[in-house]
């Protein structure tokens, strides 16, 4: 992470909520193992565990990115019956260590998909 009070501070923290992600109705992603991502003055991302997205409704892009407090993202296309939402999706596959933790999970475009959250029941 960066330290604080730096332009780009990293944090990444567990979000208590369950997080659901669809595409036209049908859903990619739901879990309740989701980390939130805080970037300096970026909006908040959520990356999701593979284990709980359907990777099967995921095509592997071309695309990629490169950040120098993460490392390189990879992209996929999320394909649902004859709809596709291009490089919706991606990915640091290996990420710098100072956000590890974000190794193995995948963050969403919500202006691409439906991203819902709800707070867990008391």
């Amino acid at each position: 992470m960066s330290a604080p009070g730096h332009p780009h501070a990293i944090t990444i923290e567990r979000n208590p909520n369950r997080i659901k992600v669809a595409f036209h109705g049908t859903v990619i992603a739901d879990t309740t193992r989701a980390l939130v991502l805080k970037e300096g003055s970026l909006p908040p991302a959520t990356y999701i565990p593979r284990e709980d997205v359907q990777m099967s409704c995921l095509r592997r892009t071309d695309h990629s990115t490169h950040c120098p407090f993460k490392g390189n993202a990879s992209y996929f296309s999320v394909h649902v019956d004859d709809r596709t939402a291009d490089n919706a999706v991606w990915t640091y596959e290996t990420p710098i260590d100072a956000v590890a933790q974000i190794k193995d999970c995948l963050s969403f475009y919500v202006e691409k998909l439906d991203v819902s959250e709800e707070a867990p029941e008391n």
